[in-house]
Parts: structure tokens; C-alpha cells; sequence
């Protein structure tokens, strides 16, 4: 299963990766493959450095690398795929990755929590279910004499 030849690594509509960005490294891979697996360097190693990135504006820069700061050594991320047999596959595993990493941490944060207030008939139906369950506890108890 050939890849196919891609200019570059699209993560939204206004963000392509340069492929020239993109470092390969590969090695043994652990796991299922029986006498092959010792024998074929079917690990990847993507590496972008997202610091460096010509491909990023600076709002893009400065959010990737606030976002992604866990992930990042030196401004550089790394994502590993070993979980097929064949290369090709975990090539296209560890590209899907870091698709979906980038895209996220691009995504802008979610409208913060406006405070609200529960309503008068919220804290009704609230009294009288505490009083109900009161009652009920009540009526559990040994009679006093």
C-alpha cells in the first residue's frame, strides 16, 4: 500500500505543513510480526519543530506552543507509531497524529462560564425534595417511646 505523494500535511484550511518540516526516523518496532519484526525498521518517529515552523503565523506559534508545552522538547514534537507491521501504515498513523494534535491545539479556547443563578422555582423544587427525603428518614427510624 504505496503512500501517496503529498505536497504537504494539511491540518485546516489555513494551515498546510511543509513537508520539508517533517523529520522521519525509523526503527525496530516491538509487537506482533513474528521473524519479520526483527528484521524491518517499521517504527516511526515523526519530528516537527513547531518553533522553528515557517508554516505558522505568530498567533499560530505562540498557541501551538502554549497548548502543546507537555508535549514539546525544545519547541520540537515528536509522535511515534509502531502499532502496524508495515511502515507505510505507521507513516500514515503517525501523520494522522499530528493532524489531529495540531488541529486541537489550534482550536480556539471555549467562551469561559457565565455565572448564573438558580431560579425561585429551582430552590422550591429543591426544599421540598430535601423535605420529602427528610420525611422519609424519619419514618425509618425505631418509634420513640
Amino acid at each position: 500500500m504505496p503512500a501517496a505523494y503529498r505536497p504537504g500535511l494539511r491540518v485546516t484550511p489555513g494551515l498546510t505543513i511543509a513537508e520539508s518540516e517533517l523529520t522521519w526516523r525509523f526503527s525496530r518496532s516491538s509487537g506482533p510480526g513474528g521473524q519479520g519484526v526483527n528484521t524491518t525498521d517499521s517504527r516511526v518517529e515523526l519530528v516537527w519543530d513547531a518553533a522553528g515552523s515557517a508554516s505558522l503565523t505568530p498567533h499560530q506559534r505562540e498557541r501551538i506552543l502554549q497548548r502543546l508545552s507537555g508535549r514539546l522538547i525544545g519547541g520540537v514534537l515528536t509522535i511515534t507509531a509502531s502499532e502496524h507491521r508495515a511502515q507505510v501504515r505507521n507513516r500514515d498513523a503517525a501523520r494522522e497524529r499530528l493532524v489531529a494534535l495540531v488541529a486541537d491545539a489550534l482550536r480556539p479556547p471555549a467562551p469561559s462560564r457565565r455565572a448564573t443563578k438558580p431560579t425561585r422555582g429551582a430552590k422550591e423544587r429543591r426544599l421540598t425534595a430535601k423535605k420529602q427525603r427528610t420525611d422519609v428518614k424519619r419514618l425509618r427510624r425505631r418509634p420513640e417511646d
